[in-house]
């Protein structure tokens, strides 16, 4: 079968330092292709991979997605059975969806709407920050700075270091959650002690969507989104937000502005 194929793509992955997340992603989707392909996984042809993205393609898959099994696959050849062949296999065209964003009154919802303390400090701290959910659950005591009311987020996307903002608003029950905990435990702990799963810090959010009664499709991202909107309201520079969500490029920042504008507030339907 394929999986000393798989074990390869791994290691080499992880000699170069890729992320855990992106070594996941790229073996899930390898595997993948090698189950569609059933034999001479190491023989690339492009008339087979075209065949496999358009298949993806007709079942519906986001563009990011079928970008995501050209990288993997691409990686696999060209860095692990390193093939001389050109891979001239172009991404998709993206989709240009607005995120979807959670008004500041949702986000009061949340704040007193969501009883359990933990949960409660989770969702706070998610959006108080420009958050991701693996940086939520990778969250450490140590990494709070309750001097200068900011958090150093550690080897986030990209396996970069940033700092961004610890809300102030949170103070007591946020010293409520880590009493007593040492500056390398995690902020979230599990029921077993140990850090928690992205799955389960996602269905928290899920079931404050459902306990407070916001009917939007939103998902944990949404929290990310809506800090990223609220303070192009408040007149923050696209630049610093940037560096607070810690982007690469200024264009990702730069879809807020499409979902928030203080001019368009201002004109009334003439109906």
């Amino acid at each position: 079968m394929y999986y000393y194929e798989l074990d390869a793509l791994k290691n080499e992955l992880e000699y170069r330092n890729y992320s855990p997340r992106t070594v996941e992603n790229y073996v899930r989707c390898v595997r993948d292709y090698f189950e569609y392909l059933k034999i001479n996984f190491r023989n690339y042809s492009e008339e087979k991979l075209k065949n496999f993205l358009l298949e993806k393609n007709r079942l519906g898959k986001a563009s990011q997605t079928i970008a995501l099994y050209i990288n993997a696959i691409k990686f696999y050849y060209l860095e692990v059975v390193k093939i001389t062949q050109k891979i001239d296999i172009k991404h998709p065209r993206r989709t240009k969806k607005l995120p979807i964003i959670l008004s500041r009154a949702d986000i009061r919802h949340f704040r007193y709407g969501v009883n359990n303390l933990k949960h409660r400090v989770l969702l706070c701290i998610a959006y108080g920050g420009g958050l991701r959910v693996s940086e939520v659950v990778n969250l450490k005591v140590g990494d709070l700075d309750f001097e200068n009311w900011t958090i150093i987020v550690r080897q986030g996307k990209g396996r970069k270091d940033r700092m961004t903002l610890l809300p102030e608003s949170i103070k007591f029950d946020l010293q409520e959650l880590i009493y007593n905990k040492d500056a390398d435990d995690f902020v979230f702990r599990s029921e077993r002690g140990g850090k928690l799963a992205r799955r389960t810090a996602q269905k928290i959010f899920e079931n404050a969507l459902r306990k407070t009664n916001i009917k939007k499709e939103a998902t944990f991202h949404s929290l990310r989104h809506s800090f990223a909107t609220h303070l192009l309201e408040n007149g923050t520079d696209v630049r610093y937000i940037q560096e607070l969500l810690g982007h690469a490029d200024i264009r990702t920042t730069q879809i807020y502005t499409k979902v928030t504008n203080p001019y368009l507030k201002n004109i009334k339907s003439p109906l």
